[in-house]
């Protein structure tokens, strides 16, 4: 399961990433729509989910090893 929330997690950045580069140019138009301001935040919403079981996930696994080893 981590190998998949792993991959995941770099395939949404590599999303997020075209949505920014797609809002940069479509910003430099004359009247871009209100809606391209909004495109890259469901990308950087599931980036802080993965990102933040990612980085707790060492935590949880020093916790639930016994202290006698």
């Amino acid at each position: 399961m981590n190998r998949v929330i792993r991959q995941m997690h770099r395939w949404i950045a590599a999303i997020f990433m075209i949505c920014v580069v797609i809002t940069f140019f479509v910003l430099q138009g004359d009247s871009p729509p209100e809606w391209v301001n909004y495109l890259p935040l469901p990308a950087l919403f599931l980036l802080m989910i993965t990102g933040t079981y990612l980085f707790a996930l060492p935590y949880f696994a020093k916790r639930g090893k016994t202290s006698g080893e």
